[in-house]
C-alpha cells in the first residue's frame, strides 16, 4: 500500500484545457507556483504583482506565463489589468484573488489607522475590486469559478494581526455571498484558507513575531509547527493542488466553502 508524503511535489492532474486563467499576486509564492501549475494543466494563464521588477524577472524565469504590474488596491490599476487580460486571453474563466499582505505585527492598541487601512485595502479591497470585475463576465457566461485566498487567521484570529486577521475573516463572508449571487448563473466562489506555508513570507513573519516576543526565530518556528497535527508547514503546491481541484470538472459541485489546508490547526 503506498502513503502519500506529508508535502506535495507536483500538481494535480485535473484538466483545465483551455481555461483562461488570471492570478494576481503571482510574481512569486503561492501565486506563481499556481499559475505554473494552471499552465502545466492545459490553461492560458494571466498574472500581476504590485513589484515590477520581481514580475518582470518572473516573467523572464516563465516565459509561459504573462501579466503586468496591478496594485490591486487601485480601482483603476484593476480595471487596466481586467481590459489587458481579456485582450490577452480572449475572456476569462477562473480568477484567483491571491494578493495579500501580511500588514503590520502590533496591539491593537499600538496600531496606526494608516497601518489598519493599508493591509484591508490590499487584503480585503483587492479581493472586492478584482472580483467585481470578473463577476458580470462570468455571470454573463453561464460558467466559471472564483477562489478567494483568506487564511486560518480568518477562522481563529491572530494576537498582534489584527487587521489582518480582520481582512481574511472578512473574505470568507464576502466568499460565500459572492457564491450567492453567482451560484445561479452556473459561477462557483470557494475561499482557501492556507495555515503556515513554508516560503520568505512566513519567515518574515517569524521574524517579527520573534522581534515582539523576545523569542528567537527558532522557538517562533517550532511554535507555528506545533499548532498543527501534522507539525508541519503547508507548501505553496499543497494550496495551488486545491485550487485546481475545487475549479476543476472534479470539484463542479463545490462552493461557497472554506477549504482549510493547515495540516489541521490545534491552538494558535
Amino acid at each position: 500500500m503506498t502513503t502519500t508524503p506529508l508535502h506535495a511535489t507536483q500538481a494535480t492532474t485535473q484538466s483545465h484545457r483551455g481555461s483562461r486563467v488570471l492570478v494576481t499576486a503571482a510574481a512569486s509564492g503561492i501565486g506563481l507556483v499556481t499559475a505554473n501549475a494552471f499552465v502545466q494543466a492545459g490553461a492560458q494563464v494571466f498574472v500581476c504583482d504590485a513589484d515590477a521588477q520581481t514580475l518582470q524577472a518572473s516573467l523572464l524565469r516563465h516565459p509561459q506565463l504573462t501579466g503586468r504590474v496591478c496594485d490591486v488596491a487601485d480601482e483603476q490599476q484593476v480595471r487596466a489589468l481586467f481590459q489587458t487580460a481579456q485582450e490577452h486571453l480572449g475572456g476569462l474563466d477562473i480568477l484567483v484573488n491571491n494578493a495579500g499582505v501580511s500588514g503590520p505585527n502590533a496591539l491593537v492598541e499600538d496600531l496606526s489607522l494608516e497601518d489598519w487601512r493599508q493591509c484591508l485595502a490590499v487584503n480585503l479591497d483587492g479581493t472586492f475590486l478584482c472580483a467585481r470585475e470578473a463577476a458580470p463576465l462570468l455571470r454573463t457566461q453561464g460558467f466559471g469559478s472564483i477562489v478567494n485566498l483568506s487564511s486560518t487567521a480568518g477562522l481563529y484570529g491572530f494576537p498582534r494581526r489584527a487587521p489582518y486577521a480582520a481582512a481574511k475573516w472578512a473574505i470568507r463572508g464576502f466568499t460565500r455571498t459572492l457564491a450567492q449571487e453567482l451560484g445561479p448563473h452556473g459561477v462557483r466562489v470557494n475561499c482557501i484558507c492556507p495555515g503556515s506555508v513554508e516560503g520568505e513570507r512566513i519567515d518574515r513573519v517569524i521574524a517579527a513575531e520573534a522581534r515582539k516576543t523576545g523569542q528567537t526565530e527558532d522557538q517562533v518556528r517550532q511554535q507555528f509547527q506545533q499548532a498543527a497535527s501534522l507539525r508541519s508547514f503547508v507548501s505553496a503546491q499543497d494550496i495551488a493542488n486545491m485550487i485546481l481541484f475545487v475549479t476543476s470538472e472534479q470539484g463542479a459541485r463545490i462552493s461557497g466553502q472554506d477549504l482549510v489546508i493547515d495540516g489541521h490547526t490545534e491552538t494558535l
